[in-house]
Order: structure tokens, then sequence, then C-alpha cells
């Protein structure tokens, strides 16, 4: 019986054994690998005011924008500029005056220049803790987008004539089809048309009062629109506009008069008188211009 006993004992003790179980001994844990500090970005985030992104590059408005730096945690010094080249001996472009509350957000004015015609550069931001200048590419977009407008007029089912505004298009044998409209730097973002049976501008150059009876618009090239009928012998005031995707924005003025009236789908004669007089100090037309023609602008190319 006792040795029954004593062999009981010695398989129990040998049970704790394998199990830890044991007074004073704890179960071995696996060890966890060191996990590395996070580090926060050096380099920061810089906005523009004006600033878009098209196909993949940022296009800058010509002109007195503001530039935001943003950093992920307290920094300083901070050094912007505004240049070209790539980092020499010399600073790269013209230092901008930065301003900061928190250490985490510096703001700045600077004017890109208007004579940049589309060219690209750098924006430049350095701090103690980059070796070398952290870049951002962008494009400056000071060219205003451009299109001829060819106008013309058919009849009407009803009494006058509808009026049609269409990009013109030009073809040649090697080139193929050209249309008119467009812009040299960031892209048309739109187009717009408003007709007007009185002059729209108040004393102020301001069209705040003015309705138009008619408008068209459009989101990308080429300008197409077809107005409701238009009274025989009723003087209209064409305002025209386009604007790239920095909001540069090229504006169009003209007379038209619908002077007689065609078959149902047939061509009726107009008068379209495009206006390039502006008021003296202002920016909106005379309405003086005489010379009559067949279409309104110049082709951006």
């Amino acid at each position: 019986m006792k040795k029954l006993l004593l062999v009981l004992m010695v398989v129990a003790m040998a049970s704790f054994l394998l199990v830890g179980c044991l007074p004073g001994t704890t179960t071995p844990t696996t060890p966890t690998e060191p996990t590395e500090p996070t580090t926060p970005e050096i380099c920061p985030t810089v906005a523009v005011t004006s600033q878009v992104a098209v196909g993949g590059k940022t296009y800058i408005k010509g002109g007195t924008q503001t530039i935001t730096v943003t950093f992920a945690v307290p920094t300083e010094p901070v050094s912007v500029y505004v240049g070209g080249g790539l980092k020499t001996t010399t600073l790269p472009g013209e230092e901008v005056v930065m301003y900061t509350t928190d250490k985490k957000v510096y703001t700045g004015t600077y004017k890109f220049g208007t004579d940049n015609k589309c060219g690209e550069a750098y924006i430049y931001v350095e701090t103690c803790e980059t070796c070398a200048y952290c870049k951002y590419p962008y494009k400056v977009d000071s060219l205003k987008p451009a299109d001829q407008i060819d106008v013309t007029a058919k009849g009407c089912t009803c009494v006058g004539c509808n009026v049609y505004f269409k990009t013109h298009t030009s073809t040649d044998a090697c080139a193929g089809t050209t249309s008119c409209c467009g812009d040299a730097c960031s892209g048309v973002a739109s187009w717009s048309i408003s007709i007007y049976n009185k002059s729209p501008f108040d004393t102020c150059c301001s069209l705040e009062c003015a309705t138009p009876i008619e408008t068209c618009s459009g989101t990308a090239c080429p300008v197409d629109c077809t107005t409701a009928c238009l009274t025989v012998g009723t003087q209209y005031y064409v305002i025209i506009s386009l604007v790239d995707n920095v909001g540069n924005e090229q504006k169009y003025y003209a007379l038209l008069k619908v002077t007689s009236q065609g078959e149902v789908g047939k061509a009726c004669t107009i008068e379209l008188i495009p206006q390039t007089t502006m008021v003296s100090g202002l920016t909106c037309p005379a309405w003086t211009d005489k010379d009559t023609a067949t279409s309104i602008g110049t082709c951006y190319k």
C-alpha cells in the first residue's frame, strides 16, 4: 500500500512539473520584438490658395497668393523660398516672410510672376531637421483661355431666329481638324454665354441687377450653344466667359441683332459687332464699336 501511495505521489509531482504549476514557478512567455518609435515626417505639407492638380501637376494662378506650410510637430526655424533652380551654394530663390502662432502652421504671401508663361519651378522649405531642401514643384498659370466663336442664325418654328454659338474649327490635310477653343496651361474649366435685351452694366460696371434672357454654359471645350427664338430687330448684348482651372477668366462682349427673318431651318441675317473698347477706367464695354464680324474672340493658338 505504501509503495502504491509513493508511486501516485511521484506521478502527481511529475504532472505539476510538466504544466508549470509547482509553487514558485511561472509559465515562460515568448519575448516580443521591440517596436521602432514613430518618427514624424520631416517634410511638411505645402498648399497655395489657388493651386489645383491637373494631370498630376500642381498649377498656381499668377499674382499674389498665400502659401501655407504645415508640420506634423512644432518646428523652427523654418525658411521658405520660391524659385526655379535646384539647390546650389546660393539660396534657391526669393525668400518668403512666414508667420506662425504655434510653430506648426506657417503662412506667408508671395506674388507669382504673371510673365511665367506656364513655366515650371519649385517652392523650397528648409528646416534644421533636413539635410536638403524639401521641394514642391509647381507651374504658374497667368494665361487666359481663348476661343473664336462663330455666330449664325436660322429661322425658328415660332417667330424669330435661333442663334448658334459654336467654336470655330479648321481642317488641314496634315494636322486634321483643329479647334480654336483652349488654354495653353492648366486647361479650360468652364464657359458661359449670357444674352441681355438691354445694356446689363450699371454705372459701376456691375452686373448685380441684370438678368439675362438667355444663358448657355459648359465645362469643357468646344463652345456649343443654341438660343431660343430671338426677336428680329431687337438689340441684344452678349457676354461670353471662359475660365481656366486656376481661375483666369477671358471675357468677350458683342452687340447682336437679328436683322431679317428666315424660313424655318433656313439662314437668318444677323448683325454681330464685337466690343473691345472699355469704359474709361473700368472693365466693361462702352458698346461703341461699330465693325461687324461673323465671330467673337480669337483662337487660343
